[in-house]
This record gives C-alpha cells, sequence and structure tokens, in this order.
C-alpha cells in the first residue's frame, strides 16, 4: 500500500483530503498537533487505510525527525500533501512582526523543509507524488491577505522549479489552488459574503473541500502521472 502524508489533516480541508485518499486505496497518514473527533471518527470508518501521527509542524528543527519516524513507522513515503497553513489576515502596515514570521514560518518554510526530508525517499524509490495546496489569493489581490498571498505564491513558484528539479526521477510536483471552501479558514465570513462570492463565480455557486480532494487525488493517483509543475484552480471559475 502507497503511503501518502497530509499536513494540518485534523480538521477540515486536509481531513477530507486524508479521507479521500484513504478510500481511494492510499495508507492517509494525516499530521497534525492534535487528534480532532472528526479524525476518529474518520479512523473508525475506515481503519488501517487512515492514520494519525500527532506533531507540530511549526517547531521547524523537528521536521528531519518527523520524516525519519513516518518512514521507521510506515515504510517508504509514495506521496506528500502540503496542507497545513494558517490563514491570519491583517493591514500590512500594523500587523505584528510575530504574525507575519508565524505565517512564513508554518504556511511556506514548513511545507519546504518537509518535502525535502520526505523526498528523499521518493527519491530513492524513483516514484512519488508531491502536492501542494496554495490559494486562489496568490493570483488574485485581496486587501488584508498581503503576507497570505506571498507565502502561498511562493509556494507555487516552488511547486514548479522543483518539478524541473526531481522529474526525471519519475516524482511529479504540483498544487492544488482553492477558491472559498466553506472551513475553519472561512468561518469569519457572513453568509451574504460568501453568496457574493459564489454570485461572482462563471457556475454561480461555492466550491466544497471534496471538490478540492477530488483534484488532489486525482494528481496522486497513476491517472495524473504525466501532470507536473502546474497549478490546478479550484473554484467553479472565481478566477475566469
Amino acid at each position: 500500500m502507497r503511503n501518502v502524508v497530509i499536513t494540518g489533516a485534523s480538521r477540515g480541508l486536509g481531513l477530507t483530503i486524508a479521507q479521500e485518499l484513504a478510500r481511494s486505496g492510499f495508507r492517509a497518514i494525516a499530521v497534525a498537533r492534535s487528534e480532532s473527533e472528526d479524525l476518529k471518527e474518520a479512523q473508525a470508518e475506515l481503519g488501517e487505510n487512515l492514520q494519525f501521527c500527532r506533531w507540530d509542524l511549526g517547531k521547524l528543527d523537528s521536521l528531519p525527525r518527523l520524516a525519519r519516524q513516518l518512514r521507521n513507522e510506515f515504510g517508504p513515503i509514495y506521496g506528500l500533501v502540503n496542507n497545513v497553513g494558517i490563514g491570519s489576515h491583517g493591514v500590512l502596515a500594523t500587523m505584528p512582526d510575530s504574525s507575519i514570521e508565524e505565517l512564513v514560518r508554518v504556511n511556506m518554510l514548513s511545507p519546504i523543509l518537509l518535502t525535502k526530508y520526505l523526498m528523499r525517499s521518493m527519491l530513492s524509490s524513483r516514484s512519488g507524488r508531491i502536492v501542494n495546496i496554495s490559494s486562489i489569493a496568490a493570483r488574485n489581490g485581496t486587501g488584508g491577505a498581503a503576507v497570505y498571498a506571498a507565502t502561498k505564491a511562493s509556494l507555487e513558484g516552488f511547486t514548479r522549479s522543483l518539478a524541473r528539479e526531481i522529474g526525471e526521477l519519475d516524482i511529479a510536483v504540483n498544487a492544488v489552488a482553492p477558491g472559498f471552501v466553506a472551513t475553519e479558514m472561512t468561518r469569519g465570513m457572513s453568509e451574504e459574503q460568501r453568496e457574493r462570492i459564489a454570485r461572482r463565480s462563471a457556475l454561480r455557486r461555492s466550491i466544497t473541500s471534496q471538490d478540492v480532494a477530488g483534484a488532489v487525488a486525482y494528481l496522486m493517483s497513476d491517472r495524473g502521472k504525466n501532470i507536473t509543475g502546474t497549478v490546478i484552480t479550484v473554484d467553479a471559475g472565481s478566477t475566469a
């Protein structure tokens, strides 16, 4: 069974991705700081196909140890979904330096470093998949999200360059850029704001976390083997 690590997967979009991959025949390894009740229920349903590893991904110095632990416990790692992220918003001029540093550390440095250590298993086996979860904010201007958008844009550049770097070893690297999904990161929006976003989309509807998970599962599967170095946008046409 192919092992796929999904970060930030105790709830919301990350958990939905982990569930979709588990149902698709992978062993999905959810990494997060805590185990939610939703994750426990999903594990009861999916059994051995859904595993949990408790880890604080914001502690960058610990990531080499995490990579070793995952390989020792589960064996070679076939795939990685860099989903972990925080969505702190704020006007740049008044945003605390500590908040900026946290966004960069969790949204950008953590995924890059974890990829560095986990892809060594893929390099050894000369096969693998890496999917980075970006956002339409990486390309669309959004007031109060300058730092968040910068971290997601960096992941897209990372995706394209890494795809070139390791493609000859049959490792595909892609990104998925969701629009606004009804998860904890968008909980602060009013119903009117969500309806306005839906009306702006070409399909006149909002997306769900399942839509995003389906795109990730496709890229992780053999059907997506010839897709690399690209960003798949899942936003019902909001950016069309």
